[in-house]
């Protein structure tokens, strides 16, 4: 039976025969059902209608699929001399990402931001031997497609490898994860979770980011307080070229401050 994916997120679902009448992701406030209604694919199209595309983002080899599937993200390839770690996730893999990924050192493991990113990990987790998928375990209601590879964490924070560590930022999701590495001046990688904004000079904290729902400053100032532990220069977003490369601490520290200050005013005028 074929496992469909969302066309609208690009989340792989349990096998079925037939479509499932609807996708939970999608019909929840934080994402959407398009106005032409629900679709469905799967793997074995889109490798015939989508190709990879890498390009290095910084210190990480993005990797994204071109055209783009469901919300557009890329994920990036972490690599320590303990590991090569997956980040986040993009619904296609094929032949030609399979290869390369194993070029470089293959995987020890994926670790996933938050259910908008789950698409088809259980394919990537096969593909390179059964490595494990690590996700919160807050977020376990939005496991799609359960699966033995699937590890849930709980806490606020997991040492996945030397210098690697898993931190529940929550906001967007109760277990929204951000990856903190150690390596030089230290890095995050957040997703959307701290969302790199145009300017790349700040991040924005959405509770829905296609209906336009911020997070309160409570949530804000928990996200800010949960990664205040870790030394970070530079914050790797969800999308192409959404990265700020230096300064990323005092970038979030202005960031925060601005959006606390701007869900607490009453007036504008």
């Amino acid at each position: 039976m074929p496992a469909f994916i969302c066309t609208a997120c690009g989340i792989q679902h349990a096998e079925s025969d037939a479509p499932p009448a609807s996708c939970a992701i999608c019909a929840d406030e934080r994402q959407y059902v398009p106005p032409t209604g629900q679709g469905w694919t799967t793997l074995e199209r889109l490798r015939r209608t989508h190709m990879a595309t890498f390009r290095m983002e910084g210190a990480l080899l993005g990797i994204g699929t071109a055209p783009a599937v469901g919300i557009g993200q890329r994920a990036l390839l972490l690599r320590t001399p303990a590991g090569n770690v997956l980040w986040d996730c993009v619904s296609l893999i094929d032949d030609a990402m399979v290869q390369v990924i194993n070029a470089l050192g293959g995987l020890a493991a994926i670790a996933i931001s938050h259910p908008h990113y789950y698409t088809t990990q259980v394919e990537w987790s096969r593909a390179f031997g059964g490595v494990p998928v690590h996700l919160h375990a807050a977020d376990r209601e939005w496991i799609m497609r359960p699966d033995p590879c699937i590890e849930l964490w709980e806490g606020d924070a997991k040492p996945l490898l030397p210098g690697v560590t898993l931190i529940r930022a929550g906001g967007h999701y109760p277990g929204g994860t951000v990856l903190h590495w150690a390596e030089a001046k230290g890095a995050l990688l957040t997703g959307d979770l701290l969302q790199v904004v145009a300017d790349r000079a700040h991040v924005g904290f959405m509770w829905s980011y296609p209906n336009f729902i911020p997070l309160g400053a409570a949530p804000v100032r928990g996200i800010a307080a949960r990664i205040a532990p870790y030394r970070y220069d530079a914050v790797y977003g969800a999308f192409w070229d959404r990265v700020i490369l230096s300064g990323a601490e005092d970038a979030v520290a202005r960031s925060v401050a601005r959006h606390v200050d701007w869900v607490g005013r009453t007036e504008t005028g």
